[in-house]
């Protein structure tokens, strides 16, 4: 028989996948099944730098409150309304729930309706989840889609808010496709969590 046939059959190519299963299935410690190394690596790397960047941007809410401080005195202690201040205050706070919103995926913070969640098992709560972000996966992937062109289109043709400040809008565009960006890696990060408490093996 040809070797090619040999290689390429149905005895051959189950071969091959049987081989790269338990390639990618690597056992440890004791015989027991865990994720492959590239997929712990990576939930570890988003954890820990979504963790650093939404605990930065924890203290914009300081920054906000300062700027609207400072334009509440400015106003009545010095009678200098400020034009500036309601779009850098917004810009502020896009910032803050933008890019804390993968810090917050990742702590779990966000409203989940509990009406047959609670009584399911540990195993099959994350099988559900597991399949349910690639829902939030697919929105992200338009939404990030969407922000990439509407910042194309405000770098190219320097883009202004409509206001008497008129502030140029590349900059919020450009922080809102990043927020949008790492909520995209952290749902990946959370969806191989979920796949791995639904197969029983650890990270």
């Amino acid at each position: 028989m040809p070797k090619h046939r040999i290689f390429w059959g149905r005895a051959g190519l189950r071969r091959r996948l049987a081989g790269a299963f338990r390639r990618f299935w690597r056992p440890k410690r004791g015989g027991m099944r865990v994720m492959p190394g590239a997929i712990r690596h990576y939930v570890l790397f988003v954890d820990a730098f979504n963790r650093k960047v939404g605990r930065a941007a924890m203290y914009l809410i300081f920054a906000m409150i300062g700027v609207l401080l400072y334009a509440s005195v400015s106003r009545a202690v010095f009678d200098r309304p400020l034009i500036w201040v309601v779009e850098t205050a917004q810009f502020l706070l896009v910032a803050y729930y933008l890019l804390g919103g993968a810090y917050s995926m990742q702590m779990d913070s966000h409203v989940r309706m509990d009406l047959l969640y609670g009584r399911w098992t540990e195993k099959t709560r994350a099988a559900v989840d597991a399949a349910t972000i690639l829902c939030l996966i697919f929105y992200l992937v338009i939404l990030l889609a969407g922000g990439i062109s509407s910042t194309q289109y405000a770098l190219e043709y320097g883009q202004k808010n409509y206001s008497a400040w008129a502030p140029p809008l590349a900059p919020v565009k450009i922080m809102m496709s990043a927020g949008i960006f790492l909520m995209l890696l952290q749902s990946a990060a959370i969806f191989f969590k979920n796949l791995a408490r639904a197969l029983g093996k650890p990270l």
